[in-house]
């Protein structure tokens, strides 16, 4: 348990807490006559992707810093009448990009798609806008790479990431989604995060993971309460450690499915090739994406973007 706050030290860390807000507020004042009336109805068409992909992570960053305020404020002092207008700034905006996020989704069709998949949001839809094209990513594994979804890539002193780090932050928060809404049955994805964890549990406990459970264990170094450290020891991974396998698991479904989607709406009456593993290695159990009208979200996308 961590010790109580002196009086100095609660004011020192309220102090910092509105210190960083103040280019929040600045940013909230501008937009007072800017983006609050375009939330009204009027959507920036002039958004791209680079302008989207920054928007995506300004939105998590206000958001985690947002909440962060809300718990230190509730354990410090009691906020006045100031600090609630500084956290209602704070809210404002991510509403604010939000709907704006939700506009330059809208006009795409992969991105109506996107939206029409329970668990992800206007948000996260952009996130994956912003980053993802079947250029960049010619194939599902290679999509999965860019992510930071493929285990044979290591992060390397000195070089640069083989992977995008702020794609692999808005998949990290897809899988959570997933998993949030696992038992609603609207959430497909949430109902192959379920299943799979049902398989990676069962697989765990069988002993399955013994041998890897033993090099993570030579490997780490853990302190000798660490619960993780027990599990492996009885030749098992710890919940967490299964828990996040089901997750990486269904968003690499669902990355897979992303780029398929992709794929036809740069190839529209084409067929789809097929992954490798079902072409060379004998592999049969595809899971289709769900709901995939593409002309129908071409159609519905060009309607969007002629409106203002």
């Amino acid at each position: 348990m961590k010790p109580e706050l002196t009086p100095e030290e609660k004011v020192s860390k309220l102090e910092k807490t509105l210190a960083k807000t103040r280019q929040e507020l600045k940013i909230a004042r501008a937009t007072t006559n800017g983006l609050q009336i375009k939330a009204k109805g009027a959507f920036d068409r002039s958004i791209t992707e680079e302008h989207a992909a920054f928007l995506v992570k300004y939105y998590y960053k206000v958001q985690d810093y947002r909440i962060a305020a809300g718990h230190m404020l509730s354990r410090a002092v009691e906020p006045n009448e100031f600090i609630c207008t500084v956290l209602e700034a704070s809210e404002a905006i991510e509403e604010q990009v939000r709907f704006q996020l939700g506009g330059f989704a809208l006009t795409d069709p992969v991105g109506l798609w996107l939206n029409d998949i329970f668990g992800i949001g206007p948000v996260l839809s952009s996130g994956i806008l912003a980053h993802v094209s079947i250029d960049r990513c010619p194939a599902p594994s290679s999509l999965w790479r860019y992510a930071g979804y493929d285990p044979t890539t290591k992060k390397e002193k000195g070089k640069k990431l083989p992977w995008n780090d702020d794609l692999k932050v808005v998949c990290w928060k897809i899988g959570q989604s997933f998993m949030k809404f696992s038992t609603n049955p609207k959430c497909f994805y949430g109902r192959l995060y379920r299943e799979r964890k049902e398989w990676e549990v069962e697989r765990n406990n069988s002993g399955a993971n013994a041998e890897y459970a033993a090099m993570t264990l030579r490997q780490s170094n853990f302190e000798k309460d660490n619960i993780t450290r027990k599990a492996l020891q009885s030749g098992r991974l710890s919940d967490a450690h299964v828990d996040a396998r089901a997750r990486r698991w269904v968003v690499k479904i669902f990355l897979s499915h992303v780029w398929e989607v992709m794929w036809m709406n740069a190839h529209p009456g084409e067929r789809v090739p097929r992954p490798y593993i079902f072409e060379h290695m004998g592999h049969v159990h595809k899971i289709e994406p769900p709901g995939v009208d593409i002309l129908a979200y071409q159609k519905l996308a060009e309607v969007n973007r002629a409106k203002k």
